[in-house]
This record gives structure tokens, sequence and C-alpha cells, in this order.
């Protein structure tokens, strides 16, 4: 999913920095003591879960778990995932410098859409299984999104990246389904386990 340097507009970079820009100021303000800890593992799981990726012309296919991340840090999702996009620029040459704010946009953006939709159920809800469902769909949701978010950005920068902005569309069908299973499993394990997890999550990032 991330955007590899030199595959998009000025424009399309400089409008991506800047939201993303926000985002991360808006995420450093929410994210609390209680939500640093998970911040940090939800920051490694995406690190480490997109290396093993499909290079795809100017993107490539690969896990997030955004969904997740979002559903459990909300806004705070935004500085989580930089400092794992950045650090994989750094020393992996994944993605690129240049990219990072729209890379950060396109990946926490829809994190955190997702965990602002699915969270008010997710903490109201007595049935695990019926969180596994909020948590299935928001995993597979956000998916959907940061690839519509690519495929803009690339279709932004011109017509011809009008295909490769189709084909990754199609490409990360499959992923959308394995994360939602994936989601959809670890809130089940937290509401069955210990649900308290959710409303604390709600009272910090989520907000």
């Amino acid at each position: 999913m991330h955007i590899v340097d030199g595959a998009l507009s000025n424009e399309v970079l400089i409008v991506g920095s800047a939201m993303s820009a926000v985002g991360i100021v808006v995420g450093l303000r929410k994210l609390t003591m209680d939500l640093i800890p998970a911040a940090g593992v939800l920051s490694a799981t995406f690190f480490v879960a997109s290396l093993i990726h499909v290079p795809l012309g100017f993107s490539s296919v690969h896990l997030i778990l955004n969904g997740l991340a979002g559903i459990i840090l909300g806004w705070a999702a935004f500085p989580a995932l930089f400092v794992a996009l950045l650090l994989q620029a750094v020393f992996f040459a994944f993605g690129g410098i240049s990219v990072l704010g729209v890379n950060t946009l396109n990946i926490a953006a829809p994190a955190v859409l997702v965990g602002l939709m699915v969270n008010p159920f997710l903490i109201r809800t007595t049935s695990s299984s019926l969180a596994a469902v909020f948590g299935g769909f928001a995993g597979a949701l956000a998916i959907a999104l940061t690839t519509l978010f690519v495929a803009l950005a690339l279709g932004f920068s011109g017509d011809n990246f009008a295909l490769q902005a189709k084909i990754v569309f199609v490409a990360h069908i499959p992923i959308m389904i394995i994360e939602g299973l994936l989601s959809a499993a670890a809130i089940y394990l937290i509401h069955k386990v210990k649900p308290e997890l959710l409303h604390a999550m709600n009272k910090g990032g989520a907000r």
C-alpha cells in the first residue's frame, strides 16, 4: 500500500503532507499515557506486517492492520503509524521520504475514520460475537478506504496512473478479507477477556 518516491505530483505531496501534519498533531494530543503501550505495540505490528509485501508498480500489496489500530488508538493512530512508516523509509527504503506524508494520510486517516465509526457500538455491546462483527467490518473497511486513498493519490497525479490505481484497488480485495478476519479475531479476544480495554481506548484516542 506504500507509494514510492517519484510517483506523485507536487500538489498531491503538499496537500497530503499538510493533512498528515494536522492528523499527527491531533493524534499526539490524544495520545494518553494509557494508550502509549498499545501505540507502541500496534506501530511495531504494522512495521513488521507491512514489510512482507508484493511490489505492484508504484505501490505494493501487504497487510496493514490499520483498522485494528484505529479501533484501539483512534486519532493516536496517526503518530503511531507515522513512526513506523518513517523507520521503514529510513532503514529499508520502503515507501520513501518525499511521500511519507501521503503514505501516512492514506493509512492513518482510514484508521481514524473506522475507529470513530465502530467504537461507539463496541463499547455498548455485551456480545463478543457482535463485537467481532464490528471489528471485522472495521478491518475490511479500513483497507478499502486506504486502497481508495492510494488510488486517488495516483489518479490525481496524472492520467498515466489511472490503470495503476485500478490495479491497486483490485489487488487488495483479498487483503480486505484477511484483515477483516484478523481484526474480528482480535476484537473478539479483547471483548471476551478484558472488555474494559475498549472503554479505556474510547476515553483516549478515539474521541
